[in-house]
């Protein structure tokens, strides 16, 4: 039973509190720990069964004493960290979860984590996780049938609900936006007809397409990072083509793409931007800069440069795109908060301009799209399906992404304290039809979170 066992939660992210309480609930004691005190007493504030710690993870000296006194570790601090969780958790032998994709750091620890007989459960969060749990159930129950994945796509978005997409990017951030824009340089990888396609970090935004699997909203997917080892992971070597891929609303791609262009995304320190800089710095003038143009050049100056620049945009993409940066304040003569890189710089604006308000929602939209061929020759089209919305913004309220990230890790918690996890080392949902059964129908029943399935069939022209 998990009732009386403790949990040592690192992180005190805006996931963090539907996992709590559903743990706390359960009868598991979370103590949550963050660098900054009041960031964990935030979690905990009101919640039976709970405690707060400050803790540097950085600090052996403190993390250790902390891993040796739980029954099992969560850790919700960003995958970079994980490793360092995970050698305190091997030498204290103590299981761990954590929402992230299993890295190499953490595979490099699988072999130390099996001798000492610790399960560390990853990949249990949303996109990695619920997606896990019903790409696996229809996958087993083809092959059970005899039939065969010729392809396999999904995609999955974490957006404003349509009323609350209010801005030119169609997009809001409830978190620091840095880690978000610098994912859109990353290059995609997948298999399509039988071959290894790929895209390039900088292409990534020129090879978003539009999205018909969701016909109520206006959207476009572009490759998730690297699909292709997912061939291997969801045990489909006869597949085709296998995608993974990300949902934004119509026009992000195209703002984003000429952010780029002009050298918002640049990480570089400019001295200009520099925190001791005495001269002021309007945005007129740091996009003139970026430019190569004068400091002096006109905001009507500066959008046609803008526009020779992003000559990709075609003309009604051209006019959404310098209305998008207009209303970021790109052309403006307000004054910059100087923040050392036009990366930085540009993130305090979005992180202000793109935040929820109160009583906006987010949502969150998730589909599989499986291409099968039965024994009898039939072919036929599965989908699995998820909208789910998160409620209104208020104290105390959950997003859809914090109840979608949150709630499928206190499960693996749950699964993982009450011994039905048997596997040691590095484990995820996919790792076998079991887990991610058992995983997800505790979702279904306790926290009514499902996807929808549908399916197809492919029926051959009659010739009369």
């Amino acid at each position: 039973m998990a009732s009386g066992k403790k949990a040592l939660l690192l992180g005190a992210g805006f996931v963090c509190p539907p996992a709590v309480q559903a743990l706390s609930d359960a009868g598991v004691h979370v103590t949550v720990a963050s660098r900054t005190l009041s960031a964990a007493e935030a979690i905990t504030s009101g919640r039976s069964n709970t405690s707060a710690i400050s803790l540097d993870i950085a600090n052996s000296e403190a993390l250790d004493p902390a891993v040796a006194d739980a029954d099992i570790v969560i850790s919700l601090l960003p995958y970079t960290l994980h490793a360092a969780v995970v050698k305190s958790a091997i030498t204290h032998t103590k299981p761990v979860v954590t929402t992230s994709y299993i890295s190499p750091a953490l595979w490099d620890l699988n072999e130390e984590a099996k001798a000492v007989g610790i399960t560390v459960l990853n990949e249990i969060g949303l996109d990695p996780g619920i997606d896990h749990l019903y790409a696996v159930k229809t996958i087993d129950e083809v092959h059970r049938a005899g039939g065969k994945i010729t392809s396999f796509t999904s995609y999955c978005g974490a957006l404003p609900a349509p009323d609350n997409a209010d801005n030119p990017l169609g997009y809001k951030f409830s978190w620091s936006p840095r880690g978000g824009l610098l994912a859109l340089l990353n290059p995609g990888q997948w298999y399509e007809n039988g071959k290894i396609a790929e895209v390039k970090g900088e292409d990534l935004m020129a090879s978003a397409k539009p999205n018909d699997d969701f016909p109520q909203f206006e959207l476009v997917g572009y490759p998730n990072r690297d699909a292709v080892g997912f061939r291997e992971f969801y045990n489909i070597p006869e597949a085709d083509t296998v995608f993974r891929g990300t949902l934004r609303y119509k026009g992000f791609p195209e703002i984003i793409r000429t952010l780029v262009t002009i050298g918002y995304f640049s990480q570089e320190q400019l001295a200009p931007l520099g925190a001791d800089e005495k001269e002021p710095l309007t945005w007129s003038q740091l996009t003139a800069r970026l430019l190569g143009l004068s400091p002096e050049t006109s905001e009507a100056e500066l959008e046609t440069a803008v526009l020779e620049k992003a000559h990709f945009l075609s003309k009604e993409e051209s006019e959404r795109v310098v209305s998008g940066l207009r209303w970021i304040g790109l052309f403006s003569d307000e004054e910059v908060e100087l923040h050392g890189s036009p990366l930085d710089t540009l993130c305090a604006v979005l992180e202000k301009k793109m935040a929820y308000g109160p009583g906006e929602r987010d949502m969150i939209a998730l589909q599989h799209k499986f291409d099968v061929l039965r024994p009898d020759g039939v072919r036929e089209t599965r989908t699995s399906t998820l909208i789910e919305y998160g409620e209104p913004i208020a104290p105390g309220s959950r997003s859809a992404m914090a109840k979608l990230v949150g709630l499928p890790c206190a499960v693996g918690v749950l699964a993982v304290l009450r011994g039905d996890i048997k596997e040691k080392g590095m484990v995820a949902p996919w790792t076998s039809a079991e887990i991610a059964t058992l995983l997800r129908d505790e979702l279904k029943q306790k926290h009514k979170i499902q996807l929808k399935e549908r399916f197809t069939i492919e029926l051959e022209e009659q010739v009369f």
